[in-house]
């Protein structure tokens, strides 16, 4: 059994996934694992939104009214699960509203390791249009949220291989007071 170092230091994105999908029911126990991460006051200040089928297209269309295109965008059919990463800040005297946001940006990537370690390829996508009217009227977001992006979910392709990356020199980003 690999170990969690192992798992995180093998962890990468799959820009090219296959239609394959984990279920609503596959993702449960995942999504309820992301609520033990680091959370000031336990606000949970975040939501994640399920994006199959239909629902990719009607994103595709918001992107492009938001990017005053004539053709609906077509990232969004590029996997067959996106899960939209929300935050909702929450009010609080304690805690600020950046460390809301870290708290779901957080979620998102326990959440892409812990789709990598069940064996699925996740890419987080981003982009200036998260926070377009268009896109986030699509996603029904409440004045006190904000998208964050979209875990792209799906099968890791038939012989692909994990790409490489040069290794950090860990010196260089760690040091002593």
């Amino acid at each position: 059994m690999a170990s969690l170092v192992d798992i995180v230091a093998g962890r990468r994105s799959w820009s090219k996934v296959t239609e394959q999908a984990p279920t609503h029911e596959e993702l449960l126990p995942l999504v309820a694992a992301c609520a033990r991460i680091a959370d000031h006051s336990a606000l949970r200040p975040w939501r994640l939104i399920e994006l199959r089928g239909v629902a990719r297209e009607k994103l595709g269309a918001a992107i492009a009214k938001a990017e005053g295109d004539d053709k609906p965008s077509t990232k969004p059919l590029r996997a067959s699960l996106l899960i939209a990463i929300v935050v909702s800040v929450q009010k609080s005297g304690k805690v600020p509203a950046w460390e809301q946001e870290a708290v779901a940006s957080g979620v998102a990537h326990t959440l892409s390791l812990l789709l990598h370690d069940a064996g699925w390829g996740v890419f987080w996508r981003t982009g200036h249009y998260t926070r377009s009217k268009p896109v986030r009227k699509m996603h029904k977001l409440a004045k006190n949220e904000q998208l964050l992006g979209w875990l792209y979910v799906g099968g890791i392709p038939e012989g692909a291989k994990a790409g490489s990356r040069k290794p950090v020199d860990a010196e260089k980003f760690i040091s002593e007071l």
